[in-house]
C-alpha cells in the first residue's frame, strides 16, 4: 500500500473467498495518479490474479467528486521544465511504461474487475476505467480523453478503445475533448452499467454473500447483480446529449484529411451548448494533438492492444520532448491563464514531417520498454 492507493480485502460469507477493493486516495488532486501509485496498483493487481481466494476486484476513487482526474501532469510538468532531453526521455519512459503496464494488466485481468466510475473520469482514469471488464457510471459521472487542450493526445490505450467505438465517435471525442455524461457513456459503449452511488454498497455485500463455490461465470454473476440496479436509475438518469446528433456528429468526421474533419465539426450547429464548449476545445487546443489523434483513429485502428500501447509509449515521450504538452500544462494548470502558445495556429499549418517525427520510434522492437507486453 502506498500513501494515495489503499487495498482491501473483504471476506465473502463462505469464509473461503474475498472481494478485493481497490480505492485511489489522492482527493484533493480529484485522484491523480502518480507513478508510485500506478507501481502499487499493478503490484497488487499481480497479487490478486494468483490468488485463487480472490473473486473479482472493485476500482474506486476517494471522494464524491472524481473516480480519477487523470496522470499526474504537474510532477511530469517540473521535469520538462527542468531537466535536459536524457533526463525528461528517461522520467516519461519509465512513468508511461508503468501506466501502460497497469492499463493493459486491467484489460488482459482473468477476473472481473468493476470500474466505479462516479464523478469525473477523464484521462489515466479513462486508462484503468476502460479496461475493466464491468465499466459503471452513475447519474453525474462525466468522462472525456481531454488531451487536446494540454497539447498531449489521446493515450492509455485510446487508440485501442476509442477505434471500437461506432465510426467516427472516437475521432470526434479525441479531437474536442468533450465531456460525455452518464447517458451517452452507456449509448455509446464507454460503459455497460449505470447504478446509483448507494449502490456501492448494495454491490458489496451481494458479493460478499454469493455462493462462489457453484458459480461457474464469474463475469455472469457481476453482470446480473449490476442489472438489477437498472430499474432504481430510472428517473435519475441525465438526458442524452450527443446521441440525438450522432448522425451528424459520425457525418462531421468522415472525411478524408484532418483539415477537413476540423472544418465539418466547427461547422455543425445544433444550438446546444455542448456543442459549442466541444467545439471550442477544438479550436482553442492543440493543431499537433488533432494531427495525432487523426492518424490514431485511420491508420492504427487494426493494431492489437500491445501494439497500441508501445505505439502510445513512443507518442507520449515524444510529445514530451516536443515541448507542445509542456506548453498546454503550463497554461491550463500551472499559470492557469488558459492561453497556450501551440507551435502552430491551425491544423492547416502543421507540418507532417513533425507528425511524422512524432510517430518514428525511439526504439527498436527489441529495446523498446514495452516489448514484452503480449508475449507472456
Amino acid at each position: 500500500m502506498s500513501d494515495s492507493v489503499h487495498f482491501a480485502e473483504l471476506p465473502c460469507s463462505d469464509s473461503a473467498h474475498k472481494i478485493a477493493v481497490v480505492t485511489l486516495d489522492n482527493a484533493p488532486s480529484l485522484n491523480a495518479l502518480s507513478v508510485d501509485m500506478l507501481a502499487s496498483l499493478k503490484h497488487q493487481l499481480d497479487k490478486w490474479h494468483e490468488d485463487e481466494a480472490i473473486v473479482c476486484v472493485l476500482l474506486e476513487g476517494e471522494g464524491e467528486k472524481a473516480f480519477c482526474a487523470g496522470g499526474d501532469v504537474r510532477t511530469m510538468y517540473s521535469v520538462m521544465s527542468g531537466s535536459t532531453e536524457e533526463q525528461i526521455q528517461d522520467f516519461c519512459s519509465h512513468f508511461f511504461a508503468v501506466e501502460y503496464q497497469c492499463d493493459y494488466l486491467i484489460h488482459t485481468y482473468c477476473k472481473p474487475i468493476i470500474a466505479w466510475g462516479h464523478g469525473i473520469v477523464m484521462g489515466g482514469g479513462m486508462g484503468l476505467y476502460m479496461g475493466s471488464s464491468h465499466k459503471v457510471v452513475t447519474p453525474n459521472s462525466r468522462l472525456s480523453m481531454p488531451e487536446i487542450s494540454i497539447g498531449l493526445y489521446p493515450d492509455v490505450g485510446a487508440t485501442w478503445f476509442l477505434n471500437r467505438l461506432d465510426n467516427g465517435v472516437g475521432l470526434f471525442l479525441g479531437l474536442t475533448g468533450m465531456m460525455v455524461n452518464a447517458a451517452d457513456a452507456v449509448a455509446l459503449h464507454l460503459a455497460d452499467h449505470m447504478a446509483l452511488p448507494e449502490h456501492k454498497s448494495t454491490l458489496l455485500q451481494q458479493l460478499q454473500v454469493a455462493d462462489w463455490d457453484c458459480v461457474d461465470d464469474a463475469y455472469e454473476v457481476v453482470t446480473e447483480m449490476l442489472e438489477s440496479f437498472e430499474s432504481d436509475v430510472d428517473g435519475h438518469k441525465p438526458n442524452e446529449q450527443i446521441v440525438p446528433y450522432l448522425n451528424h456528429v459520425q457525418s462531421a468526421c468522415h472525411a478524408d484529411s484532418v483539415i477537413q474533419v476540423v472544418d465539418n465539426i466547427k461547422a455543425l450547429a445544433f444550438g446546444e451548448k455542448w456543442l459549442d464548449v466541444a467545439k471550442n476545445n477544438l479550436v482553442s487546443g492543440s493543431a499537433i494533438t488533432a494531427h495525432i489523434c487523426y492518424r490514431q483513429m485511420t491508420q492504427y485502428r487494426h493494431k492489437s492492444l500491445a501494439e497500441c500501447f508501445r505505439l502510445e509509449l513512443n507518442l507520449s515521450v515524444r510529445s514530451a520532448l516536443l515541448g507542445e504538452f509542456r506548453e498546454g500544462v503550463r497554461a491550463r494548470l500551472i499559470d492557469k491563464d488558459g492561453t497556450p502558445n501551440w507551435r502552430y495556429k491551425s491544423v492547416a499549418e502543421v507540418e507532417e514531417k513533425v507528425i511524422d517525427g512524432l510517430f518514428t520510434s525511439l526504439w527498436s522492437d527489441d529495446t523498446h520498454p514495452l516489448s514484452q507486453l503480449g508475449h507472456y
